[in-house]
């Protein structure tokens, strides 16, 4: 006879003491505190802004397919929302932490405001590996965990977006799972979903070909680009890989590019189109044989115009920064750069574009498709690319325009500085209540 409990939860990852303090946060605080000293920012203007408006822990049951039940940890947090409702990725990974998700959420609003957005910063995830899990317990793990956050989140308070291990399916059973709670069809309560129920391009795509506009931007603002300039992309992932076509098609050589197994490098350029053929076939680089064969480390050292670390945070940090060889570095991930490291890039000459100009193109076309899914519009695809490269373009120019105008900082600076100004204009003009 059945029992109308659930079953004891295995509870797979317990909550660290301290999980708010980690270095994630410790360095999206960094390079804030560094641009409020610089802006002279008042001690009671910078407080709100160097934590979270408000963070949520929640426990995710999720039953298996062999009918056990086993718990996860999931978060969702605003960091400033003085611009518009939230805007953030959800992200699956078992290593997540509150400080990984509230730095996160710091850096979407700073894209946000970069961008010129209405939106505030926000993200959320779960801690969760999705290769250990079959589709339908992800499933069931995302439909519970959106349940869960859903007092948080609405297309007018906190839009979901997808982000690392998520995609366009995952936005597709948040979309769901939220409408049928509400009793009617919310698109706009997501961005980066299928096509068939209202997704514009494709977040990852986007993300990369935006990445691509301001390389362009930024070489051709510095004469860069009067010889066929030399790109390294460490990450060929779904971002890396839209990097590595994008600019291709601009007529830049990618000499090397790498996935987890290591990287391939020819100096003579690589042949993007043989090198995904492979990668989709044999899922690793490894054997590929149109280059040399190079470690990581050693990717990241390689002699070049433009290096874009497009994997994962923290790649380039006080260790490796002399060992750079590039003219640009373009940050194609979130965070790939350390505080450290940066002082050691700039001191030493290189021009370094920060992630909150490169992947806020990501950020723009959300927008787009959350402007369609509110007021039922549809744009064709060439609408959506004309739109994004002129924000893109536009944006870039002001970044450079702050920084001649402030003694040729860095675009780090300038890039922070536009923000900053916005988000706290309005915080200013919104006043406090009561």
């Amino acid at each position: 006879m059945g029992t109308a409990t659930e079953p004891m939860a295995n509870i797979e990852q317990e909550e660290d003491v301290n999980e708010w303090d980690t270095e994630d946060f410790k360095m999206a605080q960094a390079f804030l505190d560094k641009t409020s000293r610089w802006m002279k920012l008042d001690e009671n203007v910078l407080l709100p802004l160097r934590n979270p408006k408000r963070a949520m822990t929640v426990m995710v049951p999720v039953r298996m397919d062999d009918e056990s039940v086993k718990s996860f940890v999931g978060y969702r947090v605003h960091h400033d929302l003085a611009m518009g409702p939230g805007l953030g990725g959800v992200r699956y990974n078992v290593d997540l932490t509150m400080g990984e998700v509230a730095s996160m959420a710091m850096r979407m609003t700073w894209k946000c405001a970069l961008m010129n957005l209405p939106f505030g910063g926000a993200h959320g995830g779960m801690r969760i590996d999705p290769a250990q899990h079959s589709m339908t317990e992800m499933e069931r793990a995302t439909r519970r965990y959106c349940s869960e956050i859903i007092e948080l989140i609405g297309p007018n308070a906190d839009i979901q977006t997808p982000d690392l291990n998520t995609d366009e399916q995952t936005m597709a059973w948040i979309l769901d799972t939220y409408s049928v709670n509400v009793g009617n069809t919310i698109p706009s309560i997501v961005t980066g979903k299928p096509k068939s129920i209202g997704g514009s391009l494709s977040s990852h795509h986007a993300t990369g070909y935006g990445v691509a506009l301001v390389t362009r931007s930024v070489m051709r603002h510095n004469g860069l680009d009067k010889k066929t300039p030399k790109v390294v992309i460490q990450g060929f992932g779904q971002v890396g890989a839209s990097v590595a076509r994008s600019l291709g098609a601009m007529g830049f050589d990618i000499i090397a590019v790498s996935d987890s197994s290591g990287g391939v490098y020819n100096r003579d350029g690589l042949d993007i189109n043989k090198v995904t053929e492979y990668l989709t076939t044999n899922k690793s680089l490894k054997g590929f044989e149109g280059g040399k064969h190079v470690s990581n480390e050693e990717m990241l050292e390689i002699e070049c115009d433009i290096l874009a670390p497009c994997a994962v945070a923290n790649v380039i940090n006080k260790d490796n920064a002399n060992a750079i060889k590039c003219k640009v570095l373009v940050e194609g991930a979130n965070g790939p750069v350390t505080p450290d490291a940066d002082e050691i890039l700039e001191s030493r000459g290189i021009i370094v574009v920060p992630d909150i100009l490169t992947t806020g193109a990501g950020v723009t076309v959300g927008y787009f498709e959350w402007v369609q899914g509110v007021m039922r519009l549809l744009w064709t695809e060439d609408e959506v690319y004309a739109r994004l490269e002129e924000l893109v373009d536009r944006t870039s120019h002001k970044v450079f325009k702050t920084s001649e105008q402030y003694g040729h900082c860095s675009l780090r600076m300038a890039s922070m500085r536009l923000a900053l100004d916005r988000v706290v204009e309005a915080r200013w003009l919104r006043g406090l209540y009561p």
